[in-house]
């Protein structure tokens, strides 16, 4: 999680960490719904050469959202060197932008940890018949 203490981390989909997120200025209904409403647009994205959306392939590390519901997010590609690596970082951040109520967006790119196919959803895995 950041180091901000106004930022709170939005739930993933491989929650496996017990940190607690820190507490947000924002009512719990309007987080809950604005961390919906992300998903939903991560969910919009798709690798072009892969008919899954990235947050079903395990390609959103984080998204922290902060008091004034600017949008933090950790991701990565399936290679690093990915024919989409230039572009994909703003296509999620237009996507998120376009989220009623969010303010500014960052996406961080990291390879650490590499993506491996363990972080798929099991949605992706029947999609990519490697269930």
């Amino acid at each position: 999680m950041s180091d901000d203490a106004n930022m709170t981390e939005a739930k993933m989909p491989d929650e496996g960490t017990s940190e607690a997120p820190a507490s947000s200025a924002l009512p719990q209904e309007e987080l809950d719904r604005l961390t919906d409403d992300i998903i939903a647009a991560l969910k919009s994205v798709y690798d072009p050469e892969i008919p899954v959306d990235i947050y079903e392939l395990g390609l959103i590390y984080k998204v922290d959202v902060s008091d004034d519901r600017d949008v933090l997010i950790d991701m990565t590609l399936t290679a690093p060197g990915c024919p989409v690596a230039g572009t994909m970082p703003e296509m999620v951040a237009d996507a998120v932008r376009s989220v009623d109520g969010v303010g500014d967006v960052k996406v961080n790119m990291t390879f650490d940890p590499p993506w491996d196919p363990s972080r798929m959803s099991d949605e992706a895995r029947v999609a990519l018949n490697m269930y």
